[in-house]
C-alpha cells in the first residue's frame, strides 16, 4: 500500500486528501481498476475526527478499495480537547466551503483515476455525522448551478455513485435536540452557519433532506435509536425521501449506541462506549450492499 497526501489547494496544505492506495499489480483482480471510497469524517465542522478517518480507510482498503480520506475545511485545524481553551476559529469553515472541498476531491479522484487504478464509475462517499451531512449535500446539490459555476465541468462528474451515511445530520430541525451543552451547540452553528443562532429558513436551506430527488445517489444508512446528539430520525427522514423518489436505499437502526461509534470496535474506540458488538456489523452490511449495487451497475 502507498500512503499519499494530496493537497486540494496550492495555498492551503491543511485541506487535503489522505490516500491509501493498493499496489497496481496485475495479479490482483486481473489488473482491473478498483472501486474507491472518499471518507468524510465527522466532528461538527469543528474538526475532522481521526477516529472516523484512518481506521475506516484501512478497513475499506483491506476489502480491495482505493481509499481517500478528505480533511475538509473546518473551524479548527485539529481536535480541541478542551473547548474552554480553544484557538481562534476559521471563518472560512462556513458552508458551502466544505462542499467545494468535497466536490473538488471527487473531481481529483476521477481526473487521476487511471493513475490510481480507480474505476471512475464506482466512487462512493462515506460520511459520519457532520461528514454525513457533507456527503448528503453533495448527493443532492451535485447538479446545482453554484457548483457548476465554481468548477465549470460536466455536472455528472460531481455526482457520487453511492453514499454510505453513518449517524448523519441531514435535517437541522432535528439536529442536537437533546444536546445539553449549549456552548458546544452554538460553536457548531458558528462553524457551519457563521453565527450561533440560525433562523428556521437558514436551517432548512442547509438541510439536504429537503432537496432529495430521483437523481440522488443510492444510499446505505445506519444510526442508533438512542443517539443523544443527532436524532435517528435524520436517517429515517433521508430514507423516506429516497423512497418517495424511488431511489434505492438500505437503512439500519440499531437499538442502542452512543454517537460517534465509527467502526464500533477497538480499532476506532476512544472509550468503552465506542465498543459496541451489536453495531459493528454495519461495515459488513454496507460492504455487502455495495457489492450488490456494483453487480447491478455492471
Amino acid at each position: 500500500m502507498n500512503a499519499v497526501t494530496i493537497p486540494l489547494y496550492d495555498h492551503n496544505e491543511y485541506v487535503r486528501l489522505e490516500a491509501y492506495l493498493l499496489h497496481s499489480s496485475d495479479e490482483f483482480q486481473l489488473g482491473r481498476n478498483r472501486p474507491a471510497v472518499i471518507v468524510c469524517p465527522g466532528g461538527g465542522y469543528l474538526c475532522t475526527s481521526d477516529r472516523e478517518a484512518e481506521p475506516v480507510a484501512l478497513r475499506f482498503a483491506a476489502q480491495g478499495y482505493q481509499v481517500f480520506v478528505l480533511r475538509y475545511t473546518t473551524y479548527f485545524k485539529e481536535y480541541v480537547p478542551d473547548l474552554n481553551e480553544r484557538p481562534p476559529g476559521n471563518p472560512h469553515s462556513v458552508f458551502p466551503q466544505p462542499l467545494y472541498d468535497l466536490a473538488l476531491a471527487l473531481l481529483i479522484v476521477r481526473r487521476d483515476s487511471a493513475k490510481w487504478r480507480v474505476d471512475p464509475d464506482r466512487i462512493t462517499i462515506v460520511g459520519f455525522s457532520a461528514g454525513g451531512h457533507l456527503a448528503a449535500c453533495l448527493g443532492v446539490h451535485w447538479a446545482d448551478d453554484f457548483l457548476y459555476e465554481r468548477f465549470n465541468v460536466d455536472r455528472g462528474l460531481l455526482r457520487p455513485d453511492a453514499l454510505i451515511l453513518g449517524y448523519p445530520l441531514v435535517d437541522h430541525s432535528l439536529a442536537m435536540e437533546a444536546e445539553k451543552d449549549e456552548p458546544f451547540r452554538e460553536l457548531v452553528y458558528q462553524a457551519h452557519f457563521g453565527h450561533s443562532n440560525p433562523t428556521p429558513e437558514e436551517r432548512k436551506a442547509r438541510s439536504p433532506v429537503h432537496f432529495v430527488t430521483s437523481r440522488t445517489p443510492p444510499t446505505f444508512l445506519w444510526h442508533t435509536a438512542d443517539d443523544d446528539l443527532v436524532d435517528a430520525r435524520n436517517s429515517m427522514k433521508w430514507a423516506l425521501a429516497l423512497a418517495e423518489n424511488k431511489v434505492p436505499y438500505e437503512l439500519h437502526i440499531f437499538e442502542s449506541g452512543v454517537h460517534g461509534l465509527s467502526l464500533a470496535d477497538e480499532t476506532s474506540a476512544a472509550e468503552e462506549a465506542h465498543m459496541n458488538a451489536s453495531c459493528r456489523i454495519w461495515f459488513e452490511l454496507a460492504l455487502s450492499w455495495l457489492r450488490r449495487k456494483d453487480k447491478i451497475l455492471r
